[in-house]
Formats: structure tokens, C-alpha cells, sequence
């Protein structure tokens, strides 16, 4: 959804998994989905290659220990020789960790799972929280 103007927007993006976790990132600088899942974090992440589906998840903020954690694996596996060959350029931590956006992707039953207190207070302001 729009940060400014609440449109619904629907993009192609990496997500990563890192330690279990799942993670969306980018190149370094402003990017659009970043501001609006800053300001709308429920979204939905549609899943078409192999395995079709539609999964309503949150985006949460991550702390410093791990940015660094995750960035620093994702430029590993993109420096590697056979994807480094289709990236323009090698990439660098120092700049990806100054100014990438990166939030946690947490899908829906994982949110009740690892934020019980969450999801009850939530529901009892009347949120659906289950995207079901």
C-alpha cells in the first residue's frame, strides 16, 4: 500500500532467508516499497514460481546485530562467482549496511507464534491478525 496516498502496490522483489528467517532487502538507497511498508507494514507476499500462493504477512523493523547478520549473508551469496556474473558490480557491505533498507518478513502464523502478546492485544482492538 502507498505510504502517501494508501493505494494498494504490488511489486517483484528478492526475499531472503537468513538463520530460519525470512527478510526483504535491496541496493543501497530510497526505495519506494521501503517507505510503504515503513507505513503500512501488513502485506501480502504473492508467490509465483513453483509454488503458487498468497501469504499475508508484517513487516518488522530489525535491530543493528541483525542488519549486519543478514546483509553480510546476502552479499556473500551475491559475490558469489556464478550470481556475481549477472550483477553489474561487485557489491559492497560498508555501503549496503550505510544505506539498505531491510525488514523481517513475518508471515502471519509465525507472527502468533513468536509475538503471542502482539497478536492479543491486537485482537483486542478488533484487527484481524490472521489474515484469514
Amino acid at each position: 500500500m502507498g505510504a502517501r496516498s494508501g493505494t494498494p502496490r504490488r511489486i517483484e522483489i528478492w526475499f531472503h532467508r537468513v538463520d530460519g528467517r525470512w527478510y526483504l532487502t535491496g541496493v543501497p538507497g530510497p526505495r519506494g516499497w521501503y517507505a510503504n511498508v515503513r507505513a503500512h507494514p501488513r502485506f501480502i507476499v504473492h508467490l509465483k514460481h513453483g509454488v503458487t500462493a498468497d501469504l499475508p504477512a508484517t513487516a518488522a523493523p530489525v535491530d543493528e546485530p541483525t542488519r549486519r547478520r543478514v546483509i553480510t549473508e546476502v552479499l556473500d551469496l551475491q559475490n558469489r562467482p556464478e550470481i556475481a556474473a549477472r550483477v553489474s558490480r561487485r557489491q559492497n557491505l560498508d555501503d549496503w549496511l550505510a544505506r539498505s533498507p531491510l525488514v523481517e518478513i513475518v508471515f502471519d502464523d509465525e507472527f502468533a507464534l513468536r509475538r503471542p502478546a502482539l497478536v492479543d492485544a491486537a485482537r483486542r482492538e478488533g484487527h484481524d491478525v490472521t489474515g484469514h
